[in-house]
C-alpha cells in the first residue's frame, strides 16, 4: 500500500497551503499568532472568504456548495489550515446539521438551509437540558 501523495493531491496542498496565506486578513492572522483565540468576527468574516473560494465546507458534495474533494483533499485542506493557524470554521452547521439535512431533509428543507450554513448567513447549535 502507498500512503503517499500524489503528485495532484501535492499541487493541491500547495494551492491550499499559498491560498492560506494570501487569503487571509492580516488581523485575524496577528491575532492567531500573538496566541489569542479567533473572535466570532474573525471567524464568519474568514468562512466568508472561504466561501467565496468555493472552500466553505469542505466535506460537503458540490451539490449543496461543497468543492466536492475526496478525503484525501478534506484531509490536506485541514492540515494546512490547521499550520496557517487559521480560525476553524463554524463545526455545528458544516458536520452535524448540514449532513443531516443532507440525509434526511425534504427538499424544501435543503433548499432552505443549506446554502445559508456555509455562507456564513446562519449559525447553527445545539441545546442541551439535564434533568433535574
Amino acid at each position: 500500500m502507498d500512503l503517499n501523495f500524489t503528485a495532484e493531491e501535492e499541487a493541491f496542498r500547495e494551492e491550499v497551503r499559498e491560498f492560506m496565506r494570501t487569503a487571509m486578513p492580516p488581523d485575524i492572522r496577528e491575532t492567531i499568532e500573538a496566541g489569542e483565540r479567533a473572535n466570532p468576527d474573525h471567524m464568519v468574516r474568514w468562512q466568508k472568504i472561504l466561501h467565496a473560494k468555493g472552500w466553505g465546507a469542505p466535506s460537503w458534495p458540490q451539490e449543496w456548495g461543497g468543492p466536492g474533494w475526496d478525503p484525501v483533499r478534506q484531509h490536506i485542506f485541514e492540515e494546512e489550515s490547521a499550520l496557517a493557524g487559521a480560525p476553524r470554521q463554524l463545526p455545528f452547521g458544516l458536520r452535524m446539521v448540514g449532513p443531516v439535512l443532507m440525509k434526511f431533509g425534504t427538499e424544501a428543507q435543503k433548499h432552505r438551509f443549506l446554502p445559508r450554513i456555509p455562507s456564513a448567513e446562519d449559525w447553527w447549535c445545539q441545546g442541551y437540558s439535564e434533568p433535574g
